[in-house]
């Protein structure tokens, strides 16, 4: 039986590379990407390409092309867009624009970290290892669900209507949003990490607890300082992997001040709720309320 490249390129791997999201990739590879399809090409098929293949329209093309990284920019919002963002679904788009010459030099360090990725995922689907003798605490109490303030060990964990993503330094504006969101007629409940989760739990697992099962959305509070956080860059990339397309408006970015820095790309396609602008700020919290009040 003959078999193409790509089925060749496809097949061989312990993994099925379909499942396997594009989020896999490092950014060594992501760079290497670039290096390759981010040269205007008249001859071999180049970044804009693929954009076109991943679905992406003319306008939002054109606008790629101010990015320092147009590939990487492109990537990025892909896996943050689409369900089917996959190493799996890459191969073949570089295999239909005919640039077989990129799968050739980098499926070795695909594999790689594809074959990282599985471990890890493997690793942290299997429950830690304990001695008996060694931990004679008992009872002691789950890490996802004595998380926040008001959770009880015999009852439902404690749920919010939005996850707010923040840094400290915008915290000043968390508070108006808090006095504004939650001691008025609207009533909604926040989850503000500092006031709301208990110390002494693991940073990244209770946040990704609280942002996939206990809080209906989440709203980002975007800054300058935020673009600099790798704490709210984890909570924005988990949120949006968890509605690709932006299909349940789970995801609200919010702006507050004018920011020097550009607007992350991985937003852009989300519609912003702006207090920056005088002739609409009236309608600001009735606008962030009434979508957060939505089921």
């Amino acid at each position: 039986k003959i078999y193409t490249f790509w089925n060749m390129a496809c097949f061989d791997s312990e993994f099925d590379l379909w499942t396997i999201p594009l989020v896999a990739l490092n950014m060594s590879v992501r760079k290497k990407l670039g290096l390759y399809l981010n040269p205007r090409n008249a001859v071999a098929a180049d970044w804009m390409a693929v954009a076109e293949a991943m679905g992406f329209n003319y306008l939002e093309i054109k606008n790629y092309e101010a990015s320092k990284s147009p590939t990487e920019s492109v990537f990025e919002d892909w896996q943050a867009r689409c369900a089917d963002a996959t190493v799996g679904k890459l191969l073949s788009i570089l295999e239909e624009v005919e640039r077989r010459d990129i799968v050739e030099d980098l499926r070795p360090l695909m594999d790689e970290d594809v074959r990282k990725y599985g471990e890890n995922q493997k690793k942290n689907s299997k429950p830690p290892l304990q001695v008996p003798e060694v931990d004679s605490c008992f009872p002691r109490t789950s890490e996802r669900i004595g998380i926040t303030l008001q959770d009880h060990h015999e009852g439902a964990p404690e749920r919010f209507d939005a996850f707010i993503c923040y840094c400290q330094k915008d915290f000043e504006f968390v508070r108006e949003m808090i006095r504004e969101l939650e001691q008025t007629e609207y009533k909604l409940k926040l989850c503000v990490f500092d006031r709301d989760v208990l110390p002494g739990s693991c940073v990244w697992t209770i946040t990704s607890e609280l942002i996939e099962k206990r809080c209906k959305r989440m709203v980002v509070v975007i800054s300058d300082e935020y673009l600099d956080s790798d704490a709210c860059d984890f909570q924005t990339k988990f949120a949006l992997s968890l509605c690709p397309g932006a299909q349940s408006k789970r995801l609200i970015p919010v702006i507050y001040k004018p920011m020097k820095k550009q607007f992350p790309s991985i937003l852009r396609f989300l519609t912003i709720c702006d207090y920056t602008r005088p002739c609409t700020q009236a309608w600001f919290w009735i606008r962030l309320a009434k979508v957060l009040s939505l089921p």
